[in-house]
């Protein structure tokens, strides 16, 4: 998915149908919203996302004044499988507190979390477009197809060391995560919905539970743009947050975007601004790429995968005439 999608779906659609692959003709990033994507980065495939971000809080009951920054780094490897991808997701976050009374600093790990995402479902596997020749109208309308969501699953766990300011116990623990990811590609590709249901901190003292939908439009080859909504509860901290912003593609494997959330309370609210940067590296994929390309011919031709005997082929073509 873009996220910003980066106009997947269209690259979807040129996949080679022999090749089952969850590959993009241009890089598939989760940045710079929050949501998941459902499809994988591909097989072999290394892509790493990084941003950096100020935020600035203010709690009315509490009355304190926050603002510090932070950065988030989430590296993605797909591996085994095409449908399966290994993800590391990273936030780091330090902050200046302001109260009548005193001031105060607070910075860790807001998130560790390890985990894998699989695809269990892609309405596009084995399916090709076909395009009517005779009829424009037809190749825009609607296609039913497209309410069919392609299904992921990710399975990980929360890494929370001793004393983190952010986690509601002082003991470090491990949690389990898990996510239900649902990815939809309307108007030709144009637009990408994707949601994610996800349980955070499960077992512990405080369970999260969240959504997150995040609608995105790709303007043309380079620029796409994406709003979000996100939400989660729980008995230490619930929110609702709007999210939106914009990603430019330098080059298939690159991608720059920027972003900027706020939410609707006072208690406290939220205002966070962000730039960031993703990239991957497809090396190891093209060349299995060609790989399979090649075996493909020599199935077809077994002479290509013969070494050609010149003396064989003369001392035969001599023999005719002896």
């Amino acid at each position: 998915m873009l996220k910003i999608k980066n106009l997947l779906s269209t690259s979807l659609l040129l996949i080679p149908q022999f090749f089952f692959a969850q590959y993009t003709d241009v890089i598939n990033s989760n940045r710079p919203g929050e949501t998941m994507s459902a499809y994988a980065v591909g097989k072999s495939v290394i892509q790493a996302e990084i941003g950096v971000y100020g935020i600035q809080e203010k709690h009315d009951l509490l009355n304190y004044d926050a603002s510090g920054f932070g950065t988030d780094f989430t590296l993605r490897y797909g591996a085994f499988l095409e449908q399966l991808e290994f993800i590391v997701d990273l936030q780091y976050q330090m902050e200046n507190f302001d109260t009548p009374y005193t001031s105060y600093k607070k910075n860790n790990f807001r998130q560790t979390v390890l985990g894998a995402k699989y695809l269990i479902y892609d309405p596009y596997k084995n399916y090709k477009d076909e395009v009517n020749i005779y009829s424009y109208k037809a190749n825009r309308s609607f296609k039913w197809r497209e309410l069919i969501p392609a299904v992921s699953i990710f399975a990980g766990a929360n890494f929370v060391g001793a004393d983190n300011p952010y986690y509601f116990s002082p003991n470090g623990e491990i949690s389990p995560k898990v996510a239900l990811v649902t990815q939809n590609l309307f108007g030709g590709g144009r637009w990408v919905f994707v949601t994610n249901i996800i349980a955070d901190y499960i077992g512990t003292d405080y369970p999260s539970y969240g959504y997150i939908l995040t609608l995105t439009h790709g303007f043309n080859a380079k620029w796409s743009g994406f709003v979000e909504n996100q939400g989660y509860k729980s008995d230490f901290y619930s929110d609702a947050i709007v999210r939106g912003g914009a990603a430019y593609l330098l080059s298939p494997n690159m991608q720059i975007d920027a972003s900027i959330s706020t939410n609707f309370k006072n208690t406290p609210s939220v205002l966070y601004g962000g730039v960031g940067f993703s990239w991957r590296y497809d090396g190891w994929y093209k060349e299995k790429q060609i790989e399979v390309k090649n075996n493909e011919r020599a199935k077809k031709n077994p002479e290509n995968e013969k070494e050609i005997d010149y003396q064989a082929r003369e001392r035969k073509r001599k023999a005719k005439y002896e």
